[in-house]
């Protein structure tokens, strides 16, 4: 009939009307998305936040001893101690040997971030290195006495406190935050993010780091790649020297992968990366917050692979002992007061049958410089500028770089 609904007794809907109702519900819906996002977003924070363990024990411990402690050099540099646990507590670690409710620290890395976070350099402190260990808190209650002693008794005796006591007194660096991370939590961040790439020269068997790899280029999942960093007499001369020269190598693979668009661009990776990096570390209280872990990432995530740089400490044979090390003088020395100054420092790989001596640097000193005195007094500041002589050059030390890819 003509006039439709008109002639039925209805009215015809504008189409102005259901247009606006469309819109209220893709309103409502996308309302109800971002709700559903943010409330997602706050779960994940909270949980990535609540993985992490705080280290309250060792905060104390190191309050008790403040005024002994170095003071800081720089306002904006951080020092970070990484350590590298060998518990055999739990489920995980217990896959490793029997749990005597004793653990040390099988790797110890003093991580300087300059500044400017143009660069980071990672120093390896050998286990095996006789040092003088302060008088520690035991987990009984009880303390040590001060003594000389290898390295990494320090953390079996007390802990992290200990170990960075120990390292300050060592170094004369302060050191600002640290983290602690055992076996099965090293495993889980190279699962997270899919391996890491090695390369050997040689194949390996090795039964007591349950490691069995053929020579060449691969990538190494978590169980592999902790009997790689962990093997010692199967690789090399079996020294523990050449096992911190794996470590590097792996470690710089690791920047490498993480800086790739793989990990970080990557919500897959990188939320399993989060998870398992926060469930796997024990932390100072400052840094035990994922806000407080961004914040150190944050401003060392864009840093070239070329100028994140790894070395040892300058270290022999222990006179009394060859088992053991000690620090090479004034070489460690030299190091140290760059880390502690904030100043460069640049590393070198070693060439065969030549080793590199940050004394070699100082031996170019004009007449403005001092016998025995750092090369590089100041970053950019050049010995004798007043009277024009050539330009001093930072000590060089025996190392290699993230972005140094060869077989090892």
């Amino acid at each position: 009939m003509p006039g439709g609904t008109d002639a039925a007794g209805g009215t015809r809907r504008p189409p102005h009307s259901r247009r606006r109702r469309l819109l209220r519900w893709i309103g409502l819906g996308v309302a109800l998305l971002v709700l559903a996002g943010a409330a997602t977003g706050w779960w994940l924070y909270n949980k990535l936040d609540g993985n992490i363990t705080e280290d309250t024990s060792a905060a104390a411990e190191l309050s008790r001893y403040e005024r002994e402690r170095p003071a800081h050099f720089t306002t904006d540099a951080q020092n970070v101690l990484l350590i590298g646990s060998d518990s055999r507590s739990g489920e995980e670690n217990a896959r490793y040997g029997q749990d005597r409710g004793t653990q040390r620290s099988d790797t110890t890395i003093l991580l300087h971030l300059p500044a400017d976070r143009r660069s980071a350099t990672a120093v390896s402190i050998p286990r095996d290195l006789m040092a003088r260990i302060p008088a520690c808190l035991k987990a009984d209650g009880s303390r040590t006495a001060e003594q000389l002693a290898q390295f990494n008794w320090a953390f079996q005796w007390g802990g992290a406190a200990c170990t960075i006591r120990t390292v300050e007194k060592l170094t004369g660096i302060r050191i600002d935050h640290h983290v602690v991370i055992d076996f099965g939590g090293f495993k889980k961040m190279v699962d997270a993010i899919g391996g890491v790439e090695v390369c050997l020269k040689e194949p390996v068997n090795d039964s007591e780091a349950k490691l069995r790899l053929p020579a060449g280029r691969q990538v190494l999942a978590g169980e592999q790649a902790l009997g790689f960093v962990r093997a010692r007499y199967s690789l090399g001369n079996g020294s523990d020297t050449e096992r911190m020269e794996r470590q590097q190598q792996f470690l710089g693979s690791l920047v490498r992968k993480v800086q790739s668009n793989g990990v970080l661009l990557n919500p897959g990776r990188l939320y399993p990366l989060l998870d398992a990096a926060t469930s796997s570390v024990t932390t100072d209280p400052e840094l035990a917050s994922l806000r407080g872990l961004y914040e150190l990432v944050r401003g060392v995530r864009d840093i070239p692979t070329d100028q994140v740089k790894f070395l040892t400490v300058p270290r022999r044979p222990y006179a009394a002992d060859p088992n053991r090390d000690e620090l090479v003088e004034p070489d460690a020395a030299r190091l140290f007061e760059q880390l502690r100054t904030d100043r460069p420092v640049t590393v070198a790989p070693p060439t065969p049958g030549t080793r590199v001596e940050p004394a070699e640097a100082d031996a170019t000193v004009g007449p403005g410089g001092k016998a025995g005195e750092t090369a590089g007094e100041t970053a950019g500041e050049t010995a004798g500028e007043e009277t024009g002589t050539a330009p001093v050059p930072f000590p060089t030390f025996t190392g290699t770089t993230a972005g140094t890819a060869d077989c090892r």
